[in-house]
């Protein structure tokens, strides 16, 4: 089942499917804004503008459920990491990523590819590629940064420059 299925809020409160990114490489992230990760957020967006022109694209999922690291609006927060960090990718409205309240989005990237010990989503900026055709390919930890997702996503990109 592709990510195409799926349809998230934008901070605004409206719907969107995630059918606006078929055919594109795409790494998914919940985040937080207080998140001793979020530094990440700007080798997150040098990548963004590396490669979003070649089919590369970010959803950023705020979540709170990780020590209540993520406390703004989701409005506010959007536009926090948009002044902090100069995040220019998408930043969606805040979702869970555990628990009985998980949005289905995360279900599926969790059951798609599990964590080191348990599917469960341990922290903030726990990270998903997913290939053109809308499949997990790869599951990231928190520790593990942008710059080593890079060549993965090269690696997708130029498969898809080949078709």
């Amino acid at each position: 089942m592709p990510i195409y299925d799926y349809s998230v809020l934008k901070p605004d409160g409206s719907e969107q499917s995630l059918e606006a990114y078929r055919n594109k490489v795409v790494l998914i992230v919940n985040t937080a804004s207080d998140c001793g990760f979020a530094p990440q957020y700007t080798d997150l967006e040098r990548l963004y503008k590396t490669y979003k022109d070649q089919g590369f694209e970010i959803l950023d999922f705020p979540c709170n459920q990780f020590a209540h690291q993520s406390p703004l609006t989701d409005i506010d927060n959007a536009q926090y990491c948009q002044l902090k960090y100069e995040v220019s990718f998408p930043i969606f409205a805040k979702i869970e990523v555990n628990g009985d309240n998980a949005h289905p989005l995360y279900e599926y990237l969790k059951q798609a590819k599990t964590g080191l010990l348990f599917s469960s989503i341990k922290w903030n900026f726990t990270k998903f590629l997913i290939d053109q055709n809308g499949e997990v390919v790869k599951r990231y930890s928190p520790q593990d940064l942008p710059k080593k997702i890079e060549v993965d996503i090269k690696v997708l990109l130029e498969q898809n420059a080949l078709r």
